[in-house]
């Protein structure tokens, strides 16, 4: 994958052990993230000795307490850990009442405000796929993902309002840390994402900040060599899907980076191949972008390989590149090898079968 965390560095600090939280949640999650485990524990000395913590959180586990984010998980997170590892989350199309999304909880209680998603393309046959190298920068915390919501009976029946929150706090956050990423790649092209010719005051007030990024005091002129550009989030999905090859960085929005992530997976073969990282100033937290598939979970047929890579974003956020590039190479050579492959890519192994192959090849 190509991406370099430019962000805090646990690895200048002489560790003993690296203690992760493992958080695997719902559906598919519990097979996934021990493919993440595996990856960990096979790089040795590359990483301080790994220590896995399990904590709970979920529908599931909301079914059975009611509580989808128990404090005791919260705490754990803050006091115990120095990063963790999610699994993925179940989200009921209908409204539950007293249930709300445990990982939206988590990355506003552990102030996680980035969630970054490179996206590239590993083919086994040269050709086969579009050339797509690509990081989406998506804000984590507000626009609609506040969840403010309410309904109301007027003149012509129910009527159901969201309100939507841009703040230029979060704006300039998300901004700062897309430059970052974007003065880190070779091509340092940054495209903002956005629909403020409709949305003028919130989309407006994004854009606006994210483009006055490099003029604030302390930037000094480090991001002079970054082109920006701009893109109508309609028409950067269509673009997306005829010219990947013209993004590098976009920074969006919660919602629109959450809907352009899931479309730049398929372009690249699979949801089960891309993976993310909320990232926050003092914590980090690796993600698969899959849900939690309930219709293949318990079958040992989930993809593991996007719960892998996060595990290898999480650690190059961390400062141990050589532990992530590792991992990342491997992940490589199994795809491309295309002998052990999941359903999803057209092959017939086994989630264990895929673990089992890339812990080889590290």
């Amino acid at each position: 994958m190509a991406f370099r965390a430019p962000f805090r560095s646990l690895a200048t600090n002489a560790r003993q052990s690296l203690k992760i939280g493992m958080i695997p949640a719902d559906g598919i999650g519990h097979e996934v993230l021990p493919g993440a485990k595996a990856a960990l524990q096979a790089l040795g000395s590359s990483i301080p000795k790994p220590e896995f913590i399990d904590l709970l959180a979920g529908f599931e586990h909301f079914t059975k307490t009611g509580t989808a984010l128990p404090e005791e998980t919260v705490e754990a997170l803050q006091k115990d850990c120095d990063c963790a590892m999610f699994g993925a989350v179940s989200s009921p199309s209908r409204k539950v009442a007293g249930y709300s999304s445990p990982i939206v909880a988590l990355r506003k209680k552990m102030d996680l405000y980035a969630n970054i998603r490179p996206v590239s393309s590993v083919s086994p046959s040269p050709g086969e796929q579009p050339d797509v190298d690509l990081v989406v920068v998506r804000e984590n915390t507000e626009c609609l993902y506040v969840k403010d919501e309410k309904q109301t009976v007027g003149p012509h029946g129910k009527e159901a309002r969201a309100t939507r929150l841009i703040t230029e706090r979060a704006s300039r956050r998300i901004g700062e840390m897309a430059f970052k990423i974007a003065l880190n790649r070779p091509r340092k092209h940054l495209t903002i994402i956005h629909k403020s010719n409709v949305l003028s005051i919130t989309d407006g007030l994004f854009r606006e900040t994210v483009r006055a990024v490099p003029a604030l005091s302390g930037a000094n002129g480090q991001y002079d060599s970054i082109t920006i550009a701009e893109q109508l989030v309609d028409s950067a999905v269509y673009r997306l899907f005829r010219e990947p090859h013209i993004y590098d960085v976009m920074v969006a929005p919660n919602l629109y980076g959450d809907i352009i992530s899931d479309a730049a997976a398929a372009l690249v073969g699979s949801l089960g191949l891309v993976p993310s990282v909320n990232a926050g100033d003092m914590f980090v937290m690796g993600e698969p972008v899959h849900g939690s598939a309930p219709d293949i979970a318990g079958q040992n047929v989930a993809n593991p390989l996007a719960a892998i890579r996060s595990a290898a974003l999480m650690l190059r956020h961390l400062g141990y590149g050589e532990g992530a590039s590792r991992i990342e190479r491997a992940v490589d050579e199994v795809i491309r090898e295309g002998r052990c492959l999941t359903p999803d890519l057209g092959g017939r192994s086994k989630t264990t079968e895929v673990v089992e192959e890339v812990v080889k090849h590290i």
